[in-house]
């Protein structure tokens, strides 16, 4: 994450945005005073990724396979994102979910190379010089964490810098933004992880985490002077807190250009899926009722996003609320209830009390349930068994990750439903053959929309990403899915075709912009080539 200001010499081998190791040929060897420093070979990229793969293969931990990516991220980015858009379906699930879970769990113990920015409690007031020690002269994305929801993990504190370092990789990899263009971040504000503090290792603050003005002000900091230094800088907020994460997006989302991937990126991925079970299920949209397994970020994000593609149609609002239902810790959210965080308020419907997921399923009769809370196997079989009972084809989302919080797998939910199940998960599953027919079960991925996202709304130099911009992507993915991905029980696109994907949304998004006077510059007269040319590729 270095800008590299002398590129000449063993200099130029150190910085990562400019090493190509034994790419150099031997004119730019000599041209460069690399002669010497690197054996006579001189390798194609095609040499170098078989390299790269033979390295991985020696092992058989993906943990040990990102540790191999991790080296060649610090020293040769140019390869690193070769070898991850050449084989995105293999290393996509090691520089992210489900991986990425165990890096982060594991992050103070294999922390080797300076990555990103940490902003520390006991550096308020300074930010501004953390900053300036920042070398790169134009960021385009940062993505920025306070660590405190981890995946399905948990408070993993300073820890939680794998989840930025694994996203703006995948902004490069799926959607071609320039890595010198990114920033990483974690906002240390200290760990409630007794794990963490009595961890001689840990890198992070050793104290209970900050609440109250000390947090708000301290993330106020921040955004302030990032903004300051790069005034069109994308801010995605990501793994924070429940109260926090909505906090903050309130604060922020009509200012400046900024979203939540937990709360709106997941949204517009799992609304994409519902198009397309819609697509197979053969029921109108406005006929879909929704229960979630989970009352936080991702929760009610999809189920707002959800309402507000309901009321795009012409449903209203009120109405259009009462397809979605939640279920948190203590039951099925009602209007009983007392004491609800607003996030929950509008969801809090005239219904009976249940205790039990089960008893709500068959309260509710749900054409489909989705699992945000982290909770493993809590679509069991007699989940399973009652959501095909009353559906003929019934909408079941695991999405939960990493792969041990999932809700059920994908095997589970064929077999209980007797291959009906139209399913999405949030960690990948092979494929499973079931009841006569072969089935390829896709991730409802985050990857597949935020770098899109990112990428249009960077390309058109946006204000701000209000939510027809969620809409706009959503409907894009489901476009892109097509008749022989349905007829295999996909309900996404291959993860290999991210990139074409990514293009699509950025240029629906960037359109978007345009079209509602969003944009800080003139509008391309072919958006899609424009957008696809503005893609970074690693060469």
């Amino acid at each position: 994450m270095t800008e590299c200001k002398t590129t000449h010499g063993v200099k130029k081998l150190g910085c990562p945005h400019l090493n190509r190791g034994l790419a150099f040929t031997k004119e730019e060897r000599a041209a460069n005073g690399l002669e010497g420093l690197l054996p006579a070979a001189v390798s194609t990229g095609d040499e170098q990724v078989a390299r790269v793969k033979e390295m991985m293969n020696r092992f058989e931990r993906p943990l040990d396979k990102f540790l191999v990516l991790d080296s060649l991220h610090a020293t040769d980015e140019n390869l690193y994102f070769k070898m991850l858009v050449e084989h995105t379906d293999e290393c996509m699930p090691l520089v992210y979910t489900p991986t990425v879970g165990e890096v982060c769990q594991k992050f103070s113990h294999i922390y080797r190379y300076p990555r990103g920015l940490f902003v520390s409690l006991e550096q308020k007031g300074r930010v501004a010089e953390l900053i300036a020690n920042c070398p790169q002269k134009d960021v385009d994305v940062i993505v920025v964490t306070d660590g405190q929801r981890i995946l399905g993990l948990g408070d993993l504190g300073a820890n939680g810098m794998g989840i930025p370092v694994g996203k703006l990789s995948l902004y490069t990899a799926c959607a071609g933004i320039n890595p010198a263009k990114t920033l990483p971040v974690t906002i240390d504000v200290g760990t409630n992880n007794p794990e963490n503090l009595a961890d001689p290792l840990y890198i992070g603050l050793r104290r209970e985490r900050a609440t109250g003005a000390d947090f708000d002000e301290l993330v106020d900091e921040f955004i302030t002077e990032a903004r300051r230094r790069w005034p069109n800088v994308l801010i995605q907020f990501e793994d924070f807190g429940n109260h926090n994460a909505f906090a903050l997006l309130e604060r922020y989302r009509d200012k400046i250009l900024c979203f939540n991937d937990d709360i709106q990126g997941t949204a517009a991925v799992a609304l994409a899926g519902v198009y397309s079970a819609v697509r197979v299920s053969g029921r109108k949209f406005s006929e879909q009722r929704f229960l979630f397994l989970g009352a936080g970020e991702a929760a009610t994000g999809i189920a707002d996003l959800i309402v507000d593609a309901l009321v795009d149609e012409g449903m209203p609002r009120e109405e259009a609320r009462k397809h979605c239902a939640l279920f948190d810790s203590k039951g099925l959210v009602t209007a009983n209830r007392t004491g609800l965080a607003a996030n929950k308020q509008p969801y809090a419907h005239d219904l009976p009390d249940c205790t039990t997921f089960l008893e709500a399923v068959k309260a509710i009769r749900p054409t489909g349930i989705v699992g945000v809370a982290a909770q493993p196997k809590a679509f069991n079989e007699e989940v399973l068994a009652e959501m095909a009972a009353i559906n003929e084809r019934p909408i079941i989302f695991a999405l939960s990750n990493p792969t041990s919080r999932a809700e059920c797998d994908a095997e589970t939910a064929y077999r209980a439903t007797e291959g009906r199940a139209l399913f999405a998960s949030g960690s990948p599953f092979a494929p499973v053959d079931v009841c006569g027919r072969h089935f390829v079960p896709r991730q409802g991925n985050n990857s597949y929309v935020f770098p899109g996202l990112g990428l249009g709304a960077v390309f058109a130099n946006a204000r701000m990403m209000p939510t027809g911009m969620f809409l706009t992507a959503a409907r894009e993915l489901a476009a892109l899915v097509s008749e022989e991905d349905l007829a295999q029980g996909s309900l996404y696109p291959s993860l290999s075709e991210v990139r074409h994907v990514s293009m699509k949304i950025g240029a629906a998004v960037a359109a978007y912009a345009y079209e509602h006077g969003l944009a800080g510059n003139e509008r391309p007269s072919d958006i899609e080539a424009a957008v696809a040319d503005f893609m970074y590729r690693p060469e």
